[in-house]
């Protein structure tokens, strides 16, 4: 009887050890982060060693074996980039193209991306498969007759020209179009019983519902317009009109020896960008996996 008794009490003791021992070996985190840590690393260290150079002097820059960090901070690559250069020109000028970009982007992807979600007509399966193979066309297909149509417009050479190709794209077309599916018909159909036109039932249910998906689509546009080299390369052709890449590339090749203010110059390019994304990619995670883009 003894050793029936205690028997069981030693089976029912050992799976009581089990979760006890995996609740002290359970990380505190998730354990990809052993990985995604050490890659965030190494494709953060391009960006810091930019950030060190730009405040480095060129006696430095140029020294061999490099300097991997400054030995004095020195702000003179700044000073001359953004006052003997035309450096801030051609910062407006990629801020007035990116804004007017992102801007009708939003609103044309919004009224596409419903129509092509929301309304059946004639052919619009039709075009909305044309609209998506656009998109397989590559821009040095597309080049030269956007180049011919901005020339009769007589928009070559100015900010016109690097505005009107991007109004409108097909992605973000098709990102809004993807999430407006996601979205439950009965709102829009409450909203109609109530009397309300299908634009206000856009502007005052399915907008504020889209936030993610309009995030995402102003980050891309922003990050596609603000970093485009090749098609000012080819439609501006004086320095006034040249947009920020342009005009760094520019100047990288007129002031070669002075990579301090070459460095500078690639801070203050990519500053923007990061700041844009990183306010936006919580939103751009949310609008990913909930238009039916993921996998």
């Amino acid at each position: 009887m003894t050793a029936t008794t205690t028997e069981p009490s030693r089976i029912s003791s050992r799976p009581a050890s089990v979760p006890a021992a995996r609740r002290r070996l359970r990380l505190p985190f998730s354990a990809w982060h052993l990985l995604l840590a050490p890659l965030a690393a190494l494709f953060a260290v391009p960006l810091v060693w930019l950030l060190l150079s730009s405040l480095m002097s060129n006696a430095e820059i140029n020294r061999f074996p490099p300097a991997l960090w400054p030995s004095k901070i020195d702000f003179g690559g700044y000073s001359y980039v953004l006052g003997n250069a035309m450096f801030p020109r051609w910062l407006l000028n990629s801020v007035i193209v990116s804004a007017v970009a992102v801007t009708s982007n939003l609103v044309f992807g919004v009224l596409g991306g419903y129509a092509f979600a929301r309304m059946r007509f004639a052919g619009s399966r039709l075009l909305l498969v044309l609209m998506l193979a656009t998109m397989a066309i590559p821009f040095q297909l597309t080049m030269i007759p956007t180049f011919l149509v901005m020339k009769k417009l007589g928009l070559i050479d100015t900010l016109g020209a690097l505005i009107v190709p991007a109004l409108v794209t097909p992605f973000a077309v098709f990102l809004l179009r993807q999430f407006f599916l996601s979205l439950p018909r009965e709102l829009e159909e409450a909203a109609w019983i109530d009397g309300c036109s299908r634009l206000r039932v856009i502007v005052s249910i399915v907008l504020p519902l889209a936030r993610p998906a309009l995030a995402t689509v102003a980050v891309l546009t922003f990050l596609t317009t603000w970093n485009d080299l090749t098609w000012p390369l080819i439609a501006i052709n004086h320095d006034t009109q040249y947009t920020l890449q342009l005009g760094l590339t520019t100047f990288q090749g007129q002031h070669h020896t002075r990579w301090s203010a070459v460095m500078a110059g690639n801070v203050l390019t990519v500053l923007p960008v990061l700041v844009a994304f990183l306010f936006a990619q919580k939103a751009f995670i949310r609008s990913v996996t909930s238009s039916g883009l993921k996998g």
